[in-house]
């Protein structure tokens, strides 16, 4: 049963996949939505251990910020002032507290920000393409940890964090980002001309062990709060940050490895 649930939350992700394949205002549409389900998660991961995040603030954040068509050069005017005056709110209000601001600002960074790298990737110079690479290195790096921890699997990597993953399979998914990127870029060298193919290989590595990081992050966070899954939208994967932790970090790398190293 819990397989094939698995298999019927892997379905239910086709559509990203969708919109991941159309882009554009599409691509912007369910980044936002899936931010805002995953604002939402986190905020409420936050309260299951008696903080009090001051989430409309969040939301009103990552609207604003898609309103502004996810430009973080002029958005950073805007987060600085909304951070100032959430430190204002716990002079007036004692309901919240120093912590529960900072926690809401981070918040919104951790999955606001990162989410829209996606999009923000896909208007690069054939970033049709290379926006797959965050995917590429996250869902091989999963696939890869997988098989390898549960064939090979003997001495754990981080028990205290995630107790089920591996040394083996934390090299295994590495490999896995790494190679997938690779022969992906290999594939495509001919459409994407601008990036030399070491890149590929370069961001896999880097992917490898960035989303690897992301997901012990977002599993840190679940042990911290007390809870197994941010939710339960996704059967078998549980919520939009069970399933995207990897991708959220990865994301990141991608566009500032894009913008800064092979300055795209």
């Amino acid at each position: 049963m819990k397989k094939n649930s698995r298999y019927f939350g892997a379905l239910v992700m086709t559509p990203f996949v969708i919109f991941l394949l159309l882009g554009g205002v599409w691509l912007k549409s369910i980044t936002f939505l899936i931010s805002v389900l995953g604002l939402y998660e986190i905020y409420s991961a936050l309260k299951e251990k008696k903080f009090n995040p001051i989430d409309i603030a969040g939301y009103i954040l990552l609207i604003v910020y898609y309103l502004m068509n996810s430009n973080l050069e002029k958005f950073v005017y805007v987060l600085l002032l909304v951070s100032i005056l959430l430190l204002i709110i716990p002079i007036i209000n004692l309901k919240y507290n120093f912590i529960d601001s900072a926690l809401t600002i981070l918040s919104f960074i951790y999955v606001g920000i990162l989410f829209s790298f996606i999009p923000i990737i896909s208007n690069k110079v054939n970033g049709n393409y290379l926006i797959w690479l965050i995917f590429i290195g996250s869902w091989l790096s999963d696939t890869l940890a997988y098989y390898s921890g549960k064939y090979f699997g003997r001495k754990k990597l981080c028990p205290e964090i995630s107790p089920n993953k591996t040394i083996a399979g934390s090299i295994g998914g590495f490999l896995g980002s790494t190679i997938g990127c690779g022969i992906f870029g290999i594939i495509m060298i001919n459409r994407i001309a601008n990036v030399n193919l070491i890149h590929f290989f370069l961001i896999g590595a880097l992917c490898g062990i960035m989303g690897q990081l992301g997901d012990l992050a977002a599993s840190s966070i679940k042990r911290y709060v007390g809870i197994k899954d941010y939710g339960n939208l996704i059967p078998g994967h549980g919520g939009i940050l069970d399933r995207f932790d990897s991708i959220l970090f990865n994301s990141l790398v991608v566009f500032y490895y894009l913008t800064f190293i092979a300055k795209i």
